[in-house]
């Protein structure tokens, strides 16, 4: 806009006019505080391309990763309800319609099966954006179905846990998710189909305390905030100073929890050899004496 316009109308009404950059375009690092583009961030795998930080993804995002392109959604339809009737600051009721009309989401998980490396998995995202992605009934109920999902397909499971824990709205309807789905995960073991669970950050409370740390392989992203109760909570509760770096995937790492940490751009071909790896031999090989 030029200056001829700014004398003419005034600054109030130049600046009122005034079109703002388009939202979605830019992305500044949370760590590096450099800025890149949304199409150079979304090139380098939803990475800061100066500094490699990984940006908290959405779970239809993780399906784009990984999946060989088209997939299929699962339990898209269950909807949480207020059995309790509760209120805090909103009624819970709001708070679910606000979360959807935010998110375009049903709930803080996503399931969906499909193919990665032509071989079958059936994956569940969990959101962030929605409450938190906190574990409610419904959460819990799309886990169960998606693990008796794969003991019927003999289809490998994959969790991607990014939770702040139980949703309390629901109080003991989602702390008893906590059993429910370390109940399944044990008759998926029993079933001898593969159980593999991805961190990404966060991964905290009852989601940490049950199905995130269940898996035959337990793998998480670079710097996830993996944990129970967070740093500061900790810390105010034996009055101590944490070790640096407490609660990052890399400490767990160091310390025994985790098998290993994974960069997202490798993340597709460490599944795909996962799978390939827990992949369940012919019932009769044929041996080279059979070939001959």
């Amino acid at each position: 806009m030029g200056w001829f316009k700014r004398l003419k109308d005034g600054i109030q009404t130049a600046t009122r006019n005034k079109k703002d950059t388009p939202e979605g375009l830019w992305y500044k690092c949370r760590r590096c505080k450099e800025t890149s583009t949304v199409k150079e961030l979304k090139d380098n795998y939803f990475k800061c391309p100066h500094c490699n930080f990984h940006v908290r993804l959405r779970s239809y995002d993780y399906f784009g990763l990984i999946f060989d392109g088209q997939y299929e959604e699962l339990y898209e339809d269950l909807r949480s309800k207020d059995f309790l009737n509760f209120t805090d600051l909103k009624p819970y009721t709001e708070r679910l319609e606000d979360a959807k009309d935010k998110t375009g989401l049903t709930d803080a998980v996503a399931v969906a099966k499909g193919k990665v490396n032509r071989r079958s998995l059936v994956i569940a995202a969990m959101d962030f954006k929605f409450i938190g992605g906190s574990m409610g009934s419904v959460v819990g109920e799309k886990i169960a179905l998606a693990i008796d999902h794969c003991i019927e397909h003999r289809i490998p499971f994959l969790m991607i846990s990014k939770s702040g824990g139980a949703r309390m709205m629901e109080s003991a309807f989602s702390l008893m998710q906590m059993a429910k789905t370390s109940a399944k995960l044990t008759q998926l073991a029993r079933a001898k189909v593969p159980y593999f669970s991805l961190m990404t950050d966060p991964t905290t409370g009852g989601v940490t305390a049950s199905f995130a740390m269940l898996g035959d392989i337990n793998f998480a992203e670079p710097e996830a905030l993996i944990g129970f109760a967070g740093p500061r909570v900790i810390k105010e509760t034996i009055k101590k100073e944490l070790p640096e770096g407490f609660q990052t995937s890399e400490f767990l790492l160091e310390h025994g929890f985790l098998d290993f940490i994974v960069d997202r751009k490798d993340l597709k071909e460490v599944i795909s050899d996962l799978l390939y790896f827990f992949e369940k031999p012919p019932a009769n090989p044929v041996t080279e004496d059979e070939q001959q």
